[in-house]
């Protein structure tokens, strides 16, 4: 693993506060889910953690029962537009009205909801892809509400590419300040994982992720460090073939490409502190591969990317936390590094394309 200079990261970069043509926009989440609550924290530590103006999408009076029930001292003041955001953002939390149809019980989600939920979700995309906002960061959803509610799509992500009109499926990266990973196969069985693991996956996400790294990190010559499948990445076949017949092809095709792959490593070895200041980017072959390593590391910082759309998208890396919704306990972590690494991202990625002359709307997810 070779190691090369790079400029700063979005992690690293400039202040997110003045990052951006214009504020982020928030989703609803699952109102019944602790996304209402970080929001309204996340917002109250703005001056501390240097937050850039964001605006969220959701019911105004909600917002305003959800700050008197948990004691919070957060003004909540309904806008008409993302226009009126950063002037709004220096005293109260802005919220674009998006009413809900029922009452809100924390912790007992109710299908009824969803419409406003889903949304929600499309309206900030709108107003992403329309300039009017500079990115996207979306709370938590209940899938299983929404799916009540006739949602025809597998998850958050599936939609907003439905949305988004890209024709390559998105591509989910995990990132914190000390490691960044993508995993190929994400949610299904482990059986399910291997069965779908094909060299042609594995360069397709490969792909992507270079290109967003470049375009949305400047990331100039992306590192790409591909785990291997099995223990010991398969001892030259003594523990499995997969490296030699699936893995091993798709870093060539990388290579082929340009894009500076290497591997693949033994996956027990390669998130060691040492092994994770050679490379940029762990491409990981299934969901826990990639996922456990990192929430190790940083499980109340960690951030959950989309790549490979029209426009930057990141979200909390945790669920709806029903179990402590009303209660006051959420911590807003993971949704302040959301918020922070989606200005960064929009920033650099305004930089690049001005760079480049590649607009925004010219780029399809297709790889490099």
């Amino acid at each position: 693993m070779s190691v090369s200079k790079n400029p700063p990261t979005p992690e690293s970069g400039s202040d997110p506060a003045s990052a951006g043509s214009g504020p982020l926009a928030l989703t609803m989440g699952e109102p019944a889910g602790i996304g209402g609550e970080i929001a309204l924290k996340a917002w109250f530590a703005r001056e501390r953690d240097r937050l850039p103006p964001f605006f969220l999408i959701d019911d105004p009076e909600r917002m305003q029962a959800l700050a008197r029930r948990l004691a919070l001292a957060v003004p909540v003041k309904a806008i008409t537009g993302p226009e009126d955001a950063r002037t709004v953002f220096r005293s109260a939390l802005p919220v674009l009205p998006e009413t809900l149809p029922k009452a809100v019980e924390p912790g007992h989600p109710d299908a009824a909801n969803g419409v406003a939920v889903r949304r929600s979700i499309e309206r900030a995309v709108e107003l992403v892809r329309a300039g009017r906002a500079s990115a996207l960061v979306t709370n938590p959803i209940h899938k299983a509400s929404l799916y009540k509610g006739g949602f025809p799509y597998a998850g958050h992500t599936e939609f907003l590419a439905a949305l988004a009109e890209v024709a390559t499926p998105p591509v989910m990266m995990l990132a914190c300040d000390a490691l960044r990973v993508v995993p190929v196969t994400i949610h299904v069985s482990l059986v399910e994982s291997i069965r779908a693991l094909t060299t042609a996956a594995i360069v397709t996400k490969a792909a992507i992720t270079a290109k967003a790294l470049a375009r949305d990190f400047g990331i100039r010559a992306p590192r790409l460090a591909i785990a291997g499948l099995n223990p010991h990445a398969g001892e030259g076949g003594g523990m499995g073939s997969e490296e030699e017949t699936v893995i091993r092809p798709a870093i060539e095709q990388l290579r082929a490409r340009g894009i500076e792959a290497s591997g693949p490593w033994p996956p027990d070895t390669m998130f060691a502190p040492a092994a994770r200041a050679t490379y940029d980017v762990a491409i990981c072959m299934y969901h826990d591969q990639a996922l456990i390593p990192i929430k190790t590391i940083a499980f109340d910082e960690a951030v959950n990317l989309t790549l490979g759309l029209p426009f930057v998208r990141t979200s909390p890396d945790h669920g709806t936390a029903f179990d402590i919704a009303g209660t006051g306990a959420a911590r807003p972590a993971s949704l302040i590094a959301a918020i922070r690494m989606a200005a960064r991202m929009a920033a650099m990625r305004a930089r690049v394309d001005m760079g480049s002359g590649a607009g925004a709307a010219a780029f399809t997810g297709d790889g490099i």
